[in-house]
């Protein structure tokens, strides 16, 4: 098979290594890609993947490059594309590609359409309101005492969430979206959810319109600094499995969030082929989703795919043909933690073009994959190139051991600026040390 994956992520990069291991794929290649990817190797040849200097939302030249290049499987990887109709431009032109439509997409372009979606269909969630006028969202967000969740309603780069603790930091976060535009078009409603208490663990489901298969749990750190202190991120780190979660408990969680959006889905004709991502809350009355992504997770990404044992794009092919009933996914049953590293300043601004060092003495480390998120080429040296740099990725029999192995890769490797969580996985493995 030929294989172009689209973008140029950490979540790319993991979806490129492990469909580089297919004994399926002869031919692979991977818009726009980063230097990381550019190194990969298919199994079954040897060849190097090839990268194209097509950006991921030029849904025309990505269209001619599929279909010069006679691409067997399109794998989409973020957000924006599938947001853009990506999955309908090349189904129209009868191209497989795996990822939900321009409809199913809206459950993450619009997170007003997630939460209304949720109510109609019991799906168990917080108290919220959806506002265009800055007035009426003062007001809401008034009756919650200014403790809540201000989102902008479309995809803001993992961005687009405020959280506030009294009403001069909601007040402030709506002017700034609604009134300030900080977010452009993405800002032009908020949704306001009112802010609930306990942990978080991210579900991934994988989904060929009828039938849902569950990933393991994992957790993912947005916050920028140590203790979930500082703004958000796309993501600083995550692990998996969460062991604060037996799999029983882990599987009652999963089915009510996904029995309920399956009726929903066949109720409303919504054909979802791909990944659903649902962020819950674990609270004291129950479960609560805070919001769904129509894509993988980045970088849960990074933790989940070095645990497959399955073919990966044997898996894609049954979620895009309606197959899904028919397989089974087996899993490592090894830890994985991933470390994100990102460049100085960041979630704001950040230099780019700045050298890394350390990553040939990373890349002889066993048990070990540095995943490239923000990365590019320079003079034959890799350079950042984006806010997070890297995903520094461990996986070993046990939670702490993939942890402690994660974070001394991460200290081999050096770039003015960098900087990295320290207590990534740590909220996992404190009830442990207590016992």
């Amino acid at each position: 098979m030929n294989v172009l994956v689209i973008g140029s992520g950490g979540r790319e990069h993991a979806l490129v290594w492990k469909i580089a291991q297919s004994p399926m794929v002869r031919s692979l290649w991977c818009a726009p890609g980063n230097a990381g990817i550019a190194a990969e190797r298919l199994a079954t040849n040897g060849e190097l993947v090839q990268c194209a200097p097509i950006g991921a939302e030029d849904l025309p030249s990505l269209l001619s490059f599929a279909q010069e290049k006679r691409i067997d499987l399109t794998v989409v990887g973020p957000d924006n594309p599938l947001a853009l109709g990506v999955v309908d431009l090349f189904q129209e032109h009868g191209l497989r590609i795996w990822g939900p439509n321009r409809q199913a997409a809206q459950f993450e372009s619009s997170k007003v359409f997630a939460q209304q979606f949720m109510e109609r269909h019991c799906i168990p969630t917080m108290r919220s309101g959806a506002f265009a006028d800055a007035t009426e969202a003062r007001e809401f967000a008034a009756e919650l005492g200014g403790r809540c969740a201000v989102k902008a309603d479309g995809l803001a780069l993992g961005k687009g969430v405020l959280i506030c603790r009294n009403p001069a930091e909601a007040n402030q976060a709506i002017d700034e979206i609604l009134v300030g535009k900080a977010f452009g078009k993405a800002g032009e409603r908020v949704l306001i959810q009112e802010l609930i208490e306990g942990m978080e663990v991210s579900l991934h489901f994988l989904c060929d319109g009828t039938t849902a298969k569950l990933f393991p749990s994992s957790q993912d750190h947005k916050r920028a600094l140590d203790g979930d202190e500082g703004l958000n991120t796309g993501g600083m780190g995550t692990y998996s499995p969460a062991p604060f979660l037996t799999d029983q408990q882990f599987q009652e969680i999963a089915d009510s969030v996904i029995q309920p959006w399956l009726k929903g889905c066949r109720e409303e004709g919504i054909d979802y082929r791909g990944i659903l991502y649902p962020g819950v809350m674990l609270t004291k009355d129950g479960p609560k989703v805070l919001e769904f992504n129509s894509r993988f997770g980045d970088p849960e990404t990074q933790v989940y795919l070095p645990r497959l044992k399955s073919d990966l794009v044997g898996l894609l092919l049954a979620s895009v043909e309606g197959r899904l009933g028919e397989t089974t996914i087996e899993w490592s049953s090894e830890a994985c933690v991933c470390v994100v590293m990102a460049s100085g300043g960041y979630p704001g601004g950040y230099a780019k073009g700045i050298p890394i060092n350390g990553l040939e003495e990373t890349d002889r480390l066993p048990q070990t994959k540095v995943f490239h998120a923000g990365t590019a080429t320079r003079e034959h040296s890799v350079v950042t190139n984006g806010g997070r740099v890297l995903g520094v990725t461990c996986w070993a029999n046990t939670l702490q051991a993939a942890r402690d192995a994660a974070y001394s890769a991460a200290e081999k490797i050096r770039f003015d600026g960098a900087h990295f969580r320290r207590d990534i996985a740590a909220k996992a493995l404190q009830p442990i040390r207590k016992n």
